[in-house]
C-alpha cells in the first residue's frame, strides 16, 4: 500500500514540473489569422496612400527630411537625375516620362535582324551564294618546272660531297687576309646560301677571289654543310 502511494506521489510531482506543449495550429505570432489579414491590408493601403491607418493598429513610418537626405548626398543625386530627364518633380514610373538616353551605338547593322530582313530576301541570298560559287576555282596539280641551269652551282651536292666539316682547314689561303674585307663582302649577300653559291661560281673552293673563306674550310661566310648532311641521313634512314 505504501509502495503504491509513493509511486502516485512521484507521478504527480513529475506532472507538475513538465511544461505544456504549445498548440501548433494557432499560428506563429498571430492568434487570429483574419486579424492578420486585416492588418496587412491596412498596412498596404497606408503605404500606397489610398487610405489612412486605422487608429490603434499600425503607425505610419516617419518621413525623412529633405535636408537629411542631402546631407548624405542623396538629394543632389536625385536632382541631377530629374534635371537630366527634364522633370521638376520626383521620379515616378509613368508613361509620360521622357525616354532614357541610349548609351552606346548598339549592335551593328549586320547583327540587327530587322535591318537585314528589310534589305535581304531568300532570292538575294541565293544569288549571292551562286555568285560565290561561280568565283570558286580549283587549281589542279602541275609538274614542277625544270631548272634551266642558270641558278649557279648546286650547293646541296657540294655539301653532301664535302670531305670536311665547317672550321676544318682543307684549302690553302693567304694567311694575312683582311678580316674587315671578309665581313664587308659577306654582308653584301642576302643569305649564306647565296654567298656559298657565288663563292663556288668564282672558282671556289680552290680559289677565294673575294676573301669569303679565310680559314680555308671551303665554306663561304657562315654557310655550313651540316644541315644538308643531316637531312640526307634522315631521308636515307626513313625518319
Amino acid at each position: 500500500m505504501k509502495t503504491l502511494l509513493g509511486v502516485g506521489i512521484t507521478l504527480f510531482a513529475l506532472a507538475a514540473c513538465s511544461s505544456s506543449v504549445p498548440d501548433s495550429g494557432a499560428g506563429v505570432g498571430f492568434n487570429d489569422y483574419s486579424q492578420y489579414e486585416i492588418e496587412r491590408a491596412q498596412r498596404e493601403a497606408a503605404l500606397n496612400g489610398t487610405a489612412p491607418l486605422a487608429a490603434g493598429t499600425l503607425s505610419a513610418p516617419a518621413a525623412v527630411a529633405t535636408t537629411e537626405l542631402q546631407a548624405v548626398g542623396i538629394g543632389s543625386r536625385i536632382d541631377a537625375v530629374e534635371a537630366a530627364a527634364g522633370r521638376t518633380t520626383g521620379i515616378e514610373a509613368s508613361p509620360s516620362n521622357a525616354a532614357p538616353a541610349v548609351i552606346g551605338a548598339g549592335i551593328s547593322d549586320e547583327q540587327d535582324f530587322d535591318a537585314v530582313a528589310s534589305r535581304e530576301t531568300i532570292e538575294s541570298d541565293a544569288a549571292r551564294l551562286a555568285e560565290n560559287a561561280a568565283q570558286y576555282q580549283v587549281v589542279g596539280q602541275t609538274a614542277v618546272p625544270e631548272r634551266d641551269g642558270r641558278e649557279g652551282p648546286n650547293i646541296v651536292e657540294y655539301a653532301l660531297n664535302a670531305p670536311n666539316s665547317k672550321g676544318q682547314e682543307w684549302y690553302s689561303r693567304f694567311k694575312f687576309a683582311s678580316q674587315s674585307r671578309y665581313q664587308r663582302n659577306c654582308a653584301s649577300y642576302v643569305s649564306a646560301d647565296a654567298a656559298q653559291r657565288d663563292f663556288l661560281a668564282r672558282g671556289g673552293p680552290e680559289r677565294d677571289a673575294r676573301g669569303l673563306d679565310p680559314d680555308g674550310d671551303g665554306f663561304a661566310c657562315a654557310w655550313d654543310p651540316a644541315p644538308f648532311k643531316l637531312a640526307a641521313k634522315a631521308a636515307a634512314s626513313g625518319n
